[in-house]
């Protein structure tokens, strides 16, 4: 199913019918083709704008899932590489990282999301930041824990022993021992952050119109539910 959207989102200017911004006025708000006055040029009908929707929703697939992609990757970049210093040092790079960390749990996500989006405007790279600003917590805690539960153990001694480096044992021994249950988290957070990007779309805060998103496609449709398709 994932594969099916990548590939929707990969080839859209070939699936895509027409273009995606490009409107027709003459024939906005048209019903889908299976309905009376509906046309095969428009199989899902327009907008009230007369854009396409079967492109506009084709074309939705490459926002969300580049926000998705993006904010996932940046947080677990971040996040992983905090948790591994903090579980590692201790100390009080440990104690101050993570007080951060319960700050911003403390805050529902939509909720801190749409107050940073409110403070810094929207768009595509607004949107991003305000995501991965918090979506790193996650990934810091997960690997917090693991590092925490694999520095006693015997193969890291083994490494210092050896005279290896701090970094290059967090780096080289212990992250591939705790990257199952990070990519696990990922996949997860992916399609919540896919979420997320819609809902702030949906509030008008995230990815503006003209640009295809389906978030700001819902909620530009709801002034026409009850007389367009």
């Amino acid at each position: 199913m994932i594969l099916i959207y990548l590939l929707v989102a990969i080839f859209a200017p070939w699936i895509a019918p027409h273009s995606p911004v490009k409107g027709d006025l003459l024939n906005r708000i048209a019903p889908p083709a299976w309905m009376e006055g509906g046309s095969w040029k428009h199989i899902l009908g327009t907008d009230q704008q007369g854009m396409d929707l079967l492109s506009r929703i084709i074309y939705g697939t490459r926002v969300s899932l580049a926000v998705g992609l993006l904010v996932t990757a940046i947080s677990v970049a971040f996040g992983t590489m905090l948790g591994l210093m903090a579980g590692y040092f201790r100390g009080w790079f440990d104690s101050m990282v993570s007080r951060l960390a319960d700050l911003l749990l403390a805050f529902p996500f939509l909720i801190f999301a749409i107050g940073v989006m409110a403070f810094i405007g929207p768009g595509f790279i607004n949107l991003v930041f305000a995501l991965s600003f918090k979506g790193w917590v996650e990934f810091f805690r997960i690997a917090r824990g693991e590092v925490m539960g694999e520095k006693p153990k015997e193969y890291v001694e083994a490494a210092k022993s050896l005279g290896r480096s701090r970094f290059a044992i967090m780096i080289s021994e212990i992250l591939p021992n705790i990257i199952h249950s990070i990519l696990v988290l990922a996949t997860l957070r992916l399609g919540y952050m896919m979420i997320m990007e819609s809902s702030l779309s949906f509030l008008g805060l995230g990815i503006q119109p003209p640009t295809p998103a389906w978030g700001s496609m819902i909620a530009s449709g709801r002034d026409y539910i009850l007389n367009a398709w």
